[in-house]
């Protein structure tokens, strides 16, 4: 569970983000991309789009130059969105998968979901609408979950974590349960929002993703 720092109040800055224009940003491969480069294409809200952070600090930035270093023929494409919900993922995927083509698809979406109160049902629908079109395009995928704070009742905080891990398994994808575990209850990990970790803290996001990730870049 969240740190308690990290209450329902503390959650509004990531619901606030204005979503910014639908823009995918190449990361750089060690080599430069070519046809035969296989894509790692990353569906998330601020906490990958690394709000409050210089661009190459966030944690899929991060994990973009690992690749560089250790999984040639990859590329990192970043169409993370702050204040992203699983609404607006559902509908921008398609673009995003004719655009790209990856073969792997990270889905880091439903904290903003969570934070408005959307029904559990509607956010599940989304998100399995883009597991359905990320398989049906032949791209595996990694679902990255996120937690709500306590504040919101026992049953909406454990239906929410239990989407993920249904999804998961109904679809047989990989799943990182949750995001921020490395670093939820350290409060100096994060920005002055309570919610957004800081630079210094993004390494052990990378790191914690990695463990999914990774062997899935083969």
């Amino acid at each position: 569970m969240l740190a308690s720092a990290l209450l329902l109040s503390a959650w509004a800055p990531l619901q606030a983000q204005p979503a910014a224009a639908s823009k995918a940003v190449a990361q750089p491969a060690a080599a430069p991309a070519t046809k035969a480069a296989r894509t790692v294409l990353f569906m998330g809200d601020s906490l990958s789009a690394g709000y409050g952070l210089a661009a190459s600090e966030g944690w899929v930035s991060l994990t973009a130059q690992r690749i560089a270093k250790t999984k040639p023929g990859w590329r990192v494409v970043n169409a993370s969105i702050s204040g992203e919900t699983t609404a607006g993922g559902a509908t921008r995927i398609a673009g995003e998968l004719q655009r790209n083509r990856p073969a792997v698809v990270v889905i880091e979406l439903g904290a903003n979901d969570g934070l408005r109160g959307l029904q559990l049902a509607q956010s599940r629908a989304n998100l399995e609408r883009m597991i359905q079109a990320a398989q049906a395009a032949k791209a595996q995928v990694l679902l990255v979950g996120m937690r709500m704070p306590p504040n919101l009742g026992k049953e909406y905080t454990q239906g929410f974590e239990r989407n993920y891990r249904e999804l998961s398994q109904k679809y047989a994808t990989e799943l990182l349960p949750f995001l921020l575990e490395p670093v939820a209850m350290d409060r100096a990990a994060f920005q002055a929002d309570n919610l957004h970790p800081i630079a210094s803290a993004q390494p052990k996001l990378r790191d914690h993703v990695w463990t999914k990730l990774g062997p899935m870049l083969k």
